[in-house]
């Protein structure tokens, strides 16, 4: 694995670990908020942080909250990973996972309509 590569992973693992169990944002603190990609540009001054919300809860207010949190967030991530530079986040809703899922039921009632034909 190449060390830029790394580099968005240990990122995605240490944001994942700081959102869940430091931020202590209300709003983040209710709701299941799972990382599923980090982009880093290659001067490390941005990263793209992807992040599912899972719940029925407003999830633009959850992307707000974690856009409030992102000066401690980054604090934190400095110290837990080694950076040229620590980036700046932006927080982008990935809902990747539910329209897979949306998609899977759709599958099955196709199926399922079309065993009873």
């Amino acid at each position: 694995m190449q060390r830029h590569e790394r580099l968005e992973q240990d990122t995605k693992v240490a944001l994942s670990d700081i959102i869940m169990h430091e931020v202590k944002e209300p709003l983040v603190t209710d709701t299941i908020i799972s990382v599923t990609d980090v982009k880093i540009t290659p001067d490390q001054k941005y990263a793209k942080v992807y992040v599912s919300i899972f719940g029925r809860g407003n999830k633009q207010k959850v992307i707000d909250a974690l856009k409030k949190a992102s000066g401690y967030i980054r604090t934190e991530l400095g110290r837990k990973v080694k950076y040229r530079n620590i980036p700046s986040l932006t927080f982008v809703l990935d809902d990747s996972i539910e329209y897979g899922d949306h998609m899977d039921k759709v599958i099955s009632k196709v199926i399922e309509h079309d065993n009873e034909n």
